[in-house]
């Protein structure tokens, strides 16, 4: 049905072009989400009221909810792919995740009010009345989300959307709900046992955890999470392809949205290279991996020195010094200066965030160990922090 409404509103789609693409997707999952939660709403709000049931009325204005919602992220679609300008010259792709925020806190809210609802339901318990046109309604309002549920996972997943992956969350729950609100009616009927309201407290604390889950989702990009692991292996196995590259390190990136990358690295390259030649070969770096990646990049050069046997055997020896107290540190930007009484070695070393040291131990047991190799050597070391 997506598919169709793309066709239908934008025509043929250039799938090469992702923002015309997640622009046209994202507004037709969006237009397809106000239509679906006006009518759940209605549907369940005369269920509702036929039955007495303070779960399916919450459940109907969960669903009006679910509406704004849709156009919260249609809204946050549309201003997220404004072009770049004076005071934002990065665009304004963060906007989208700002909406799937909003998103989340609209669940959150009405997790908070049906919970209340559903507590004075225990407390002055009243009799649900059961009938077929009410649960036929409830079942076809659980077939519905299910649908919504699965057509904003998928194409929220090929898309990289967080608020089409927020909705989703959204409209399993919403199945969810339902269904504990049908089953709800069904206990009452059969067993003349009022559970209204403990179902109706359920279904609030699966909305509340649904919308705290989505919330964290959308916060941590805002905040600066930490990029996929693909994502690493393919930018480094895109540079270290390049036969002048020797190695990398220091690689960032910074996310202002889908598909606005920007990404940051050094390539160690030979220190006898001609510039021109080096230089050469950072520029196409940084042209493959725009293509292919879709990001921005900028590669800084680091020479090192490849032809000093006695360097390149210090430089051996502290790798492993280094491997042997976490395998997954690694040093960059070394090099030796010789003195009469002791010879200084300097390099960085990339330490994962998770080490259970701070950087001034880690300092003092590289230094103790260096010492240890040869007395001679005084380490210099830099600490970086990496995505290993």
């Amino acid at each position: 049905m997506i598919s169709l409404l793309v066709k239908l509103f934008y025509g043929e789609m250039n799938m090469g072009d992702e923002k015309a693409v997640r622009r046209a997707y994202g507004t037709a999952c969006s237009g397809a989400g106000i239509g679906f939660n006006v009518l759940l709403f209605a549907g369940k709000l005369i269920a509702g009221m036929l039955s007495g049931s303070v779960a399916i009325v919450s459940d109907a204005f969960n669903n009006l909810s679910d509406a704004g919602s849709s156009i919260i992220s249609l809204v946050g679609f549309k201003l997220s792919n404004k072009k770049s300008d004076p005071q934002h010259p990065f665009g304004h792709g963060r906007l989208e995740y700002i909406s799937g925020l909003c998103v989340s806190f609209l669940i959150i809210l009405m997790g908070v009010e049906l919970g209340k609802a559903s507590i004075e339901k225990i407390i002055e318990p009243a009799q649900v009345k059961f009938s077929l046109l009410t649960a036929a309604i409830l079942a076809a309002s659980i077939l519905v989300k299910l649908y919504m549920a699965l057509y904003n996972s998928r194409i929220g997943k090929r898309l990289n959307a967080v608020t089409m992956k927020a909705m989703a969350k959204d409209s399993l729950s919403d199945a969810v709900a339902t269904s504990v609100v049908l089953m709800s009616m069904i206990v009452a009927k059969l067993a003349d046992i009022a559970i209204d309201g403990y179902c109706g407290v359920i279904v609030a604390a699966f909305i509340l955890f649904t919308g705290i889950t989505a919330a964290r989702d959308t916060i941590s990009p805002l905040l600066g999470q930490k990029p996929d692991s693909e994502f690493i292996e393919e930018v480094m196995r895109i540079v270290n392809a390049h036969k002048e590259i020797i190695g990398t390190h220091d690689l960032v990136v910074h996310d202002y949205g889908p598909g606005r990358l920007m990404i940051t690295l050094h390539a160690e390259v030979d220190a006898d290279m001609d510039i021109l030649v080096a230089h050469d070969a950072v520029d196409n770096i940084e042209n493959e991996l725009r293509e292919k990646l879709g990001c921005s990049a900028v590669v800084h050069m680091d020479p090192i020195v490849t032809d000093d046997v006695e360097v390149n055997a210090t430089r051996e020896e502290i790798k492993r010094v280094v491997s042997n107290i976490d395998s997954r540190m690694t040093i960059h930007d070394f090099r030796m200066v010789p003195g009469p009484t002791h010879t200084n070695v300097i390099f960085d070393v990339a330490v994962p965030f998770d080490i259970d040291m701070d950087d001034d131990e880690l300092r003092k047991i590289l230094g103790a160990r260096i010492r240890d190799v040869d007395s001679k050597l005084n380490a210099v070391i830099e600490i970086d922090k990496c995505y290993c």
